[in-house]
């Protein structure tokens, strides 16, 4: 006779609860919930909003009047019969004590709203399947006017679908995408194509009508940093950091898979982290069960019930000017698993073209921020006008899809458990005095008072006073810039001058070969991404190559590839004799048609380059060989077999062999390869592993006919 499941459980629930403890915990108020708080020394946590005002909050974002907007997933983890209560509010504190006291619908019935960013005196919105404009036009709080400018996103799995605005330093709007497959269009282009998202996220310019896939895939965190590096956030790997912009690897379709890597997990402490509260009975219980189950079947694989990110969510780049300095720089993270804040110190190695992210000394065994409370759900955090970091608490009992749970452990949870609930929290120093408030008013000031706000230490400041002259085009203000620019000993405000510059039209190449020559080496990496669209910087560029800085001979590596011009293959044989045994630069430089041709290794030739059979340089002849081959240009084809057939390159051990596996498989990828010729080629691959010499005159006949 079967037994009912849901009974064993309700039996379950009775007998845990005569107990006297129940399966989950109960909520607190706000005020208990801070008693458990434990942070890093010399800091507090003071409440800035909660409900009724604001509720499952995931975003928030000030405007440049200093109004903040707060992104209220309502919806979340619900049935789609009940999806649709999304709401963004406007916050206030009318009294100047720190703590919001006014809450007003700017809109509401927002189906999985996400993220939200200022613009044009109105709100971008992100909620699945769109990005949508909202404005209020007649003044009272509440928005009446609605415009959807992308569509086509994923939206059947809240956590994730795009969301994360970010205004980068380079005048684009990013988003991430979780890599989901979309076929997006944008409203103000209707005649152009849909735009595939699959693999990707996405970024766009309304100043240019613009919007193109950019590097992801991340999740639910997306951190920006002074110089436009991207790190974000998605589960169980807390922080990645983008190291290819997709735009170049794009540009060679003939790349193989093995070559296309474009983001690098920095984290020196992955997966670790180090919680205080209780695991929940469904979560330990799954861990057991998954475990049982890998352990029947022999399968080397560990899941983790605690102590390990599962929920990473969040990060957040700390630009503010009320931290003490050294914190700067930080990026923070959410474990909504965890209930805790993770603190990662981006540190520069001199060898790799990113950064690495470390612990702080005094949290090597501890987090900076962690709680008992396992309501507790930093599910985001902003660094506002103020300079403080804000924390979005959703605050619920249950925080992960209903869908990744067992039917059977579902019945155990109540998933509106915190319906009501919603928590912002401000971190401020210990021993800072009574708040004072900040108000921006940056709409209204005259834009020669925005010039004087790209000045700011709190980069709100400056990010706002960006996007406000964009949004202007107020060219009268131009001086005033390229003065700034020339002038400030501060490099983020030159290269916030120089993108100010970039948004008017008013750049030039003389003002970007100054740039290319600046001490700071986020000014001249951004540079050298400028110098792209002036050919006058062709020759510095490629003297950018030598630049003590990794990054930025990284960068130039990357941009050189932009130039038709032959002169940039030169300098690409030079960036693979410095650095080539990094896999990125090889990448950077088979990205590009001139780094993946004939011409090319005939410089390297002639430079004895292929002199040893370094397994790196076995690497890069294979996968150039592989490229030339996808491309099935016979005079490209041709002209490597020449070669290989030269003395220079036949007494080197493995060359000739590694260049022939890579051409062959290569020209296998090709379209259109007639039927005879694979079994030609694949009659000649078996033959190269015994014989390369005859491998190679047998594809020479075959390619000189």
């Amino acid at each position: 006779m079967a037994i009912n499941v849901q009974f064993l459980i309700l039996i379950l629930i009775i007998l845990v609860s005569c107990e006297g403890k129940p399966l989950y915990e109960g909520p607190l108020s706000p005020e208990e919930s801070m008693k458990t708080f434990q942070l890093a020394e010399n800091f507090k946590v003071e409440i800035f909003a909660s409900e009724p005002l604001v509720i499952d909050p995931v975003s928030m974002q000030y405007d440049g009047d200093g109004n903040a907007y707060v992104v209220g997933m309502l919806d979340a983890y619900k049935d789609d019969s009940v999806k649709g209560k999304g709401k963004i509010v406007m916050l206030k504190d009318t009294k100047g004590d720190g703590r919001a006291d006014t809450s007003t619908v700017f809109v509401d019935s927002l189906r999985e709203a996400t993220s939200v960013l200022p613009w044009k005196g109105g709100l971008l919105v992100c909620a699945a399947p769109n990005i949508t404009y909202y404005k209020d036009t007649d003044g009272d709080g509440r928005s009446d006017l609605k415009e959807i400018l992308f569509s086509g996103f994923f939206n059947k799995n809240e956590e994730v679908q795009i969301t994360n605005l970010r205004f980068g330093i380079d005048n684009w709007i990013y988003a991430n995408n979780g890599g989901q497959a979309g076929e997006i269009s944008f409203s103000r282009r209707p005649d152009a194509p849909r735009l595939n998202v699959q693999g990707a996220d996405f970024r766009f310019r309304l100043d240019r009508i613009e919007f193109e896939r950019s590097t992801g895939p991340g999740q639910f965190g997306l951190a920006i940093d002074d110089w436009g590096h991207r790190f974000f956030t998605a589960n169980s790997l807390h922080i990645r950091e983008v190291v290819v912009p997709l735009r170049y690897l794009e540009r060679n379709p003939y790349l193989p898979a093995s070559t296309k890597s474009t983001i690098q997990n920095i984290s020196d402490h992955d997966p670790l982290m180090h919680q205080l509260s209780e695991t929940p009975y469904w979560r330990q219980e799954r861990t057991d069960r998954r475990n049982k189950n890998y352990q029947e079947n022999n399968l080397d694989r560990v899941e983790y019930a605690r102590g390990h990110f599962t929920g990473a969510s969040g990060g957040t780049y700390y630009d503010g000017d009320k931290f003490p300095k050294e914190y700067y720089g930080n990026i923070f993270t959410g474990d909504v698993a965890g209930s805790l804040v993770h603190r990662d110190i981006l540190s520069v190695v001199d060898s790799l073209p990113y950064m690495v992210a470390k612990r702080g000394e005094k949290e090597k065994d501890k987090e900076f921020m962690a709680t008992t409370d396992s309501w507790f759900r930093p599910a985001n955090f902003s660094v506002d006008p103020d300079g403080y970091l804000y924390i979005m608490d959703m605050y619920r009992q249950h925080i992960e899809t209903p869908m990744s749970i067992p039917e059977d452990l579902q019945e155990t949870m109540d998933f509106d458990a915190g319906n009501e609930y919603g928590r912002i929290y401000r971190i401020v120093p210990k021993d800072v005095g009574p708040y004072k408030p900040v108000y921006p008013n940056l709409t209204k000031v005259s834009s020669s008072e925005l010039v004087k706000a790209l000045q700011h230490e709190n980069r709100w400041w400056n990010l706002t006073a960006q996007r406000l002259l964009l949004e202007r085009q107020d060219k009268s203000v131009i001086p005033e810039v390229r003065a700034l620019f020339a002038q400030s000993e501060n490099p983020r405000f030159r290269l916030h001058a120089l993108y100010v510059l970039e948004g008017m039209d008013a750049l030039d190449a003389v003002t970007v070969m100054t740039a290319m020559k600046d001490p700071s080496a986020g000014v001249r990496e951004n540079a050298a991404i400028l110098s792209e669209r002036f050919p006058d910087c062709l020759s510095q560029l490629a003297e950018m190559i030598n630049d003590p800085s990794i990054r930025v001979a990284f960068q130039a590596t990357l941009s050189l590839g932009q130039f038709k011009d032959k002169a940039v293959i030169p300098a690409l044989a030079k960036a693979l004799e410095l650095h080539g045994q990094s896999s990125w630069f090889r990448t950077a430089v088979l990205s590009s048609e001139a780094g993946s041709g004939i011409d090319l290794l005939k410089i390297l030739e002639r430079n004895s380059f292929f002199k040893d059979a370094s397994s790196w340089k076995l690497n890069f002849i294979e996968t150039c060989s592989n490229v030339i081959g996808a491309r099935n240009n016979k005079n490209q084809i041709s002209g490597l077999l020449s070669l290989l057939a030269q003395s220079s390159l036949s007494n080197t051990a493995g060359l000739q062999s590694a260049s022939i596996k890579g051409l062959v498989e290569g020209i296998e990828k090709s379209a259109g390869l007639e039927n005879s010729l694979k079994e030609k080629l694949k009659s000649i691959s078996l033959e190269a592993e015994g014989n390369v010499p005859k491998a190679i005159q047998d594809l020479i006949e075959l390619y000189t006919k």
